[in-house]
Formats: C-alpha cells, sequence, structure tokens
C-alpha cells in the first residue's frame, strides 16, 4: 500500500507516518516546515502534489490548528474577529479540501481508496452543550460538510473510495497542550494506532461518515 500524510511534522502526524512505515506501506510525507506544503495556500497544494504520482490508496490529512498566529480561541461573542474567523477556515477547513482536490488525481478508481482528514467533536453542531471556541468549531463543522458533500461526488468517479472525517480523541500534542486540564490524552502513537484500526474497517458505504478514534459515529 502505498499512503500520503499530508501535516507529518505534527505529532499525529509524524506518529500515522511511523505507524504506516513500521506496518510496511510505502509513505510518503509532507509538512509545510520539511516540504513548504502550506494546506492555505492552494499554489503551494498544487505545486507538492503535482510532483508525485503513482496511486496511493490511503491518503490522510492531518493538518489543523486551534491557535493561530498566537491568538486564543474565542470564548465569547465580544471576541470575534473576522480575520481571526477567516484564518480558522482557511486551515481547518478549506485546506483538508484543497488536499483531496488536488490529491484525486492519485486515488486509484479501480480499487479500495481512502481519503480521511482530522477534524474534532467540538465540530458537532448536535454535541455542542458548552458552547465557545466559535471559529474551531465552526471550521470543523464545515470540514465535515464538505467531506460529506465531496463524497457523494466521489461516489460516481471512484465507487470503492472511502472518504471521512476523524476525531482522533484528546491526544497529548502541541495543538492541546495548552487546553488540556483535567482531561486525559493518549500518546501520538497511541492514537494513530486507533485511528488507522478505524480506517481498516471502513467500507465504502461508510463514506461521508464522522467517527470518533473508536470508530464511532458522531452526530452532524
Amino acid at each position: 500500500m502505498r499512503a500520503l500524510v499530508i501535516g507529518a511534522s505534527g505529532g499525529i502526524g509524524g506518529a500515522l507516518a511511523a505507524r504506516l512505515g513500521a506496518d510496511g506501506a510505502e509513505v510518503v510525507a509532507l509538512s509545510r516546515s520539511a516540504d513548504g506544503l502550506d494546506v492555505t495556500d492552494e499554489r503551494s497544494v498544487a505545486a507538492a502534489l503535482g510532483r508525485l504520482e503513482g496511486a496511493f490508496e490511503l491518503v490522510l490529512v492531518a493538518t489543523g490548528g486551534l491557535r493561530i498566529d498566537g491568538q486564543e480561541p474565542e470564548k465569547t461573542l465580544k471576541s470575534l474577529d473576522a480575520s481571526r474567523l477567516a484564518a480558522q477556515f482557511a486551515l481547518n477547513a478549506t485546506g483538508p479540501l484543497l488536499v483531496l482536490k488536488h490529491a484525486l488525481r492519485l486515488m486509484p478508481r479501480d480499487r479500495r481508496a481512502v481519503f480521511a482528514a482530522l477534524s474534532a467533536r467540538v465540530g458537532s453542531i448536535g454535541d455542542n452543550r458548552a458552547g465557545g471556541w466559535y471559529g474551531y468549531r465552526a471550521a470543523k463543522a464545515a470540514l465535515n460538510q464538505l467531506l460529506r458533500t465531496a463524497a457523494i461526488e466521489l461516489a460516481r468517479t471512484h465507487p470503492r473510495a472511502v472518504v471521512v472525517a476523524l476525531h482522533p480523541g484528546t491526544v497529548a500534542t502541541p495543538l492541546t497542550e495548552r487546553y488540556l486540564g483535567r482531561h486525559p490524552a493518549v500518546p501520538p502513537e497511541t492514537s494513530a494506532d486507533n485511528l488507522l484500526r478505524v480506517l481498516s474497517d471502513l467500507t465504502p458505504e461508510d463514506s461521508g461518515g464522522f467517527r470518533d478514534w473508536a470508530g464511532k459515529e458522531i452526530a452532524w
């Protein structure tokens, strides 16, 4: 199997790339820090993926950010800022879809192919009981809708494809370290094992879904 991991310099992305490699996959790992791949810039995405050849049975997008340019998540309406909201959407919603747009030519049509992007449970509208984190919540909810829509389209051209949003759980990474509080967190390696186990069980009938690290469906 060939796997493409976007965001491989991050905690979860790096762990996913390492686990896939250890399991015998041929892994192409790309990131902004190592390869200059900026998912918020379509020209960057097009250039990085345009250099790739051959087919990838698995494409994983492990990019994302809760704190962008040093700005904390908004807790109240009075802290909303249009430019910060736009930055959240660019990184957490539009970015993964730009990857799918330019990775689609690399995904085989004649066999199973999986595209998965890291979402978050806080992007669930039905599960939102605490409020706050306006931009991050809304961007992840938008990502879920975009992936759902893409899954419908891909079912026509790639009938054996699976497109899925994944909630990795609470993982001990730089993204979460400021916000863990008393919440237990698992190491990135454990998260990677969990996510790959979930992906291995998904079928085309599951495409367009939103799953957690244990494989359970999350409410939209």
